[in-house]
């Protein structure tokens, strides 16, 4: 009897176990799985819905999260139960858990907490009443939004957020629209990263060149990149000239007016509502913005491996912008924390109560981010990468000259759709360098081709990181910086392709460079026959 109920026992037992290990075994099969649309152009789709809706009803949540469930359907044929999991553990949490995301939402809640500080202690009232003694014209803010923007070179995160931070006080005194401050930071973020070779897009360049000297090509790059120069022409433009076109246009007339916002949709209006005057002087402000360069170009080389003996363009190329980013935010507030308890400006109670507040001033980016990111997670899953792969395999041979254009185009279509431009480096470069391995200078045309178009379509997309940065910067309704951004972008994009389309069949920097920037002046220059009068 003993035995029967002990054999029983252990029947019992293992049985409990099969069905405790069938999740597990589901879950082992379930990795196996591969989607009968997997390398198709459906891998597209997901974001393009995203996108669509966010352009159609003004609102980014909902049009991100439709996006990734029909990227969660798509990938399961319709299984529910399926679809879920996706959706949730291959998606939302595992992006969430990753270690580079996760650092980037530190740096983020780090970065709101320190502006948090600096506006109850007084020290931004105080920088924008120093400005405005200094700045006395809407053109002179906006000047001094680019000259910072461009100064801030070494990560495009940092530039988006520190920029609007420091500048938005003064931009809103003089009557610049928020949507037109979140475009001039969105202008001087990747365009002016993926031209400084020295930033962390240098090093994501470099680190995506197999068997050949990255740094060195990504150098010879530079010149060929059309559209961040042609950006940063353009904007200049806009400033000088007094003329804006699109929507743009009706923000800016109403922010002379007084609307800063124009659309209903305020959702930072009463950001500086805790801002304190007559304690912080001007110092507190400057101070903990270079602190916080100097900790955060610091951290970026720690991470690089510099202070163990690694040279310093190995660092960077070798960092991980995540870490150095989170290090270096970290230790700047530990330092900017010490700073105001010894000016006597805050009480220790009040900087602690600035950490929520940061923590709660960035939901919203933080929100668009993680949305933005499970998208790319179920664009991935698609096999967006196959596709773009084989698709530029196929009709590279027959587009030798004209492949700069097309790598241009493909480039812009893809950082567009998944909201990332070191994605599509990671696509696009090591192909255009399998392709022109024997035509060195091809080779840097394609390349600077793929970057520009990475750069377009990541400052076009509303799903991409940076252009989210950029409106959390400037505080700016997110729809509102995508709707009025995309004239200027489209505008370059125009004369970068024909650019390109030039620049393949002459090979020479020193003929397509000048045509390019001789086309841009001519089109400013009809736009601003168009416009300017008007608007002035």
């Amino acid at each position: 009897m003993k035995n029967l109920k002990s054999r029983a026992i252990w029947i019992i037992g293992f049985a409990a176990l099969l069905i405790m290990c069938m999740p597990i075994l589901a879950m082992a099969k379930e990795a196996e799985y591969v989607p009968a649309l997997f390398g198709s152009a459906w891998s597209l789709l997901p974001p393009l819905v995203a996108i669509a809706l966010a352009l159609i009803t003004k609102e980014a949540y909902s049009s991100l999260f439709i996006g990734i469930v029909c990227g969660g359907i798509l990938w399961s044929g319709g299984h529910f139960e399926r679809t879920v999991h996706h959706v949730l553990a291959d998606g939302i949490i595992s992006r969430l858990s990753d270690s580079y995301n996760v650092g980037i939402l530190v740096f983020l809640i780090i970065l709101g907490s320190l502006v948090a500080m600096m506006n109850k202690t007084g020290a931004s009232a105080a920088f924008g009443a120093w400005a405005e003694n200094r700045i006395k014209t809407r053109e002179g803010a906006q000047y001094s939004t680019i000259l910072l923007g461009c100064l801030i070179f070494v990560d495009d995160y940092f530039n988006c957020l520190t920029v609007g931070a420091v500048m938005r006080p003064i931009t809103d005194k003089h009557h610049v629209s928020r949507a037109k401050l979140a475009y001039l930071i969105d202008a001087t973020a990747a365009p002016v990263c993926i031209i400084a070779p020295i930033s962390s897009w240098a090093a994501a360049v470099a680190g995506f060149v197999p068997g050949e000297d990255g740094f060195s090509l990504f150098v010879r790059c530079i010149p060929y990149n059309f559209y961040a120069l042609l950006t940063i022409l353009t904007m200049l433009c806009i400033v000088t000239f007094h003329f804006d076109y699109g929507p743009m246009r009706v923000h800016e007339d109403n922010a002379i007016n007084g609307d800063i916002y124009t659309t209903p949709d305020r959702p930072y209006e009463n950001a500086q509502s805790d801002a304190i005057e007559g304690k912080g002087k001007v110092i507190d402000m400057i101070l903990p913005v270079v602190i916080l360069i100097v900790f955060c170009v610091g951290g970026i080389l720690y991470a690089g491996g510099f202070f163990k003996g690694t040279s310093f363009i190995e660092s960077f190329s070798n960092t991980d912008a995540s870490v150095g980013l989170s290090t270096g935010s970290l230790l700047a507030i530990l330092v900017c924390v010490a700073w105001f308890l010894g000016r006597r400006i805050i009480t220790f109670k009040e900087i602690m109560d600035c950490f929520p507040e940061g923590f709660k001033a960035m939901i919203p980016a933080n929100m668009i981010l993680t949305l933005a990111w499970t998208l790319k997670a179920m664009t991935d899953s698609l096999g967006s990468k196959e596709f773009v792969t084989n698709f530029v395999g196929g009709f590279a041979d027959g587009l030798v000259s004209f492949l700069p254009a097309v790598v241009f185009l493909i480039g812009c279509v893809i950082a567009f759709a998944t909201g990332t431009s070191w994605g599509t480096f990671g696509i696009l470069i090591p192909i255009v360098v399998s392709i022109f391995s024997k035509d060195k200078e091809m080779m840097v045309i394609a390349m600077s081709a793929c970057m520009a178009g990475a750069v377009c379509g990541d400052h076009c997309s509303p799903i991409s990181d940076t252009t989210i940065m950029a409106s959390a910067g400037a505080q700016s309704n997110h729809i509102n910086h995508v709707q009025t951004q995309l004239p200027y972008a489209m505008t370059v994009a125009a004369v970068s392709f024909v650019g390109y389309v030039i620049a393949g069949f002459v090979r020479n920097v020193f003929i397509a460079l000048p045509v390019a920037l001789a086309m841009m002046i001519a089109v400013l220059a009809v736009l601003v026959k168009i416009y300017g009068k008007e608007s002035e």
